[in-house]
C-alpha cells in the first residue's frame, strides 16, 4: 500500500481509536463510588486528554513530513495510540455524569501540580512557536525536532501518569496510567535509538 493510499486510512483509524476508547471505558465494570468533579481522576482524564491533543497533532505533522520512515511510523503509531486513549478517558468523565473541562485550573489535582504549569503548558507540552517550526522544518531538521519535541513531551506524559498511580483509588485508571507508563517509556527508548541513528547520519 503505497504512503498516499495509507494516508487516507488515518482519519478512519483516528476515529476507530476514538470509538474503541469509548468502549472500553464504557464496558469494565466499576464500584458504586464515581469520581467527583474535582477528584484526581477526574482532572488527570482532562488534562491528558489536552496532552494527548497535543500529540496527536505532532504526530500526524510529523507523519507527513518526516524524511526516516522509522519516524514516520513512529509518528502516526503514536497519533493512533494516544486518540484512542482520549475516546478512552471522555468516555470515563461521562460515565462519572462529569463535563470534558472542569473548574478546576491545569494540574490543580496533584499535589503541587500548579508549579509544573509554565505558561500555561503542563510538562513536557511544547510551545505554539515549537509547533510552528515543527510544521515548517523538512527534511532530517524536522525528523530531529519531532523527536526532541515529542521526547519531552512523553516525559511530562510519564509524570503525569506516575503521579494519578499514586493518588487514585480507581482500578481502571490506575491500570490504563500504568499501561501508559509503560508504553510511553518504551517509545521513550525508541525515540531515543532513532535520534542517536538520525543524528550518526547528518
Amino acid at each position: 500500500m503505497s504512503s498516499r493510499r495509507f494516508s487516507y486510512w488515518i482519519p478512519v483509524a483516528l476515529l476507530l481509536g476514538i470509538v474503541l476508547g469509548a468502549v472500553i471505558g464504557f464496558v469494565v465494570p466499576r464500584g458504586e463510588s464515581l469520581p467527583g468533579d474535582d477528584s484526581p481522576e477526574a482532572g488527570f482524564a482532562r488534562d491528558m486528554t489536552t496532552h494527548h491533543t497535543q500529540a496527536v497533532e505532532m504526530g500526524l505533522i510529523a507523519y507527513t513530513r518526516a524524511q526516516n520512515p522509522d519516524v514516520r511510523t513512529m509518528a502516526v503509531d503514536i497519533a493512533l495510540n494516544q486518540q484512542g486513549q482520549i475516546g478512552m478517558m471522555q468516555a470515563w468523565l461521562r460515565e462519572w455524569s462529569l463535563q470534558p473541562t472542569g473548574s478546576q485550573t491545569p494540574m490543580a489535582w496533584m499535589p503541587n501540580g500548579a508549579e509544573s504549569v509554565v505558561n500555561g503548558l503542563m510538562p513536557g507540552m511544547a510551545t505554539q512557536e515549537q509547533l510552528k517550526q515543527l510544521r515548517e522544518a523538512t527534511g532530517l531538521e524536522e525528523d530531529k525536532l519531532f523527536l526532541e519535541l515529542m521526547i519531552q513531551h512523553h516525559l511530562g506524559g510519564v509524570h503525569m501518569a506516575q503521579e494519578v498511580i499514586k493518588l487514585s483509588k480507581d482500578q481502571e485508571v490506575v491500570e490504563a496510567a500504568e499501561l501508559t507508563v509503560n508504553s510511553q517509556q518504551r517509545e521513550l527508548t525508541d525515540m531515543q535509538s532513532l535520534q542517536k541513528e538520525i543524528s550518526a547520519a547528518s
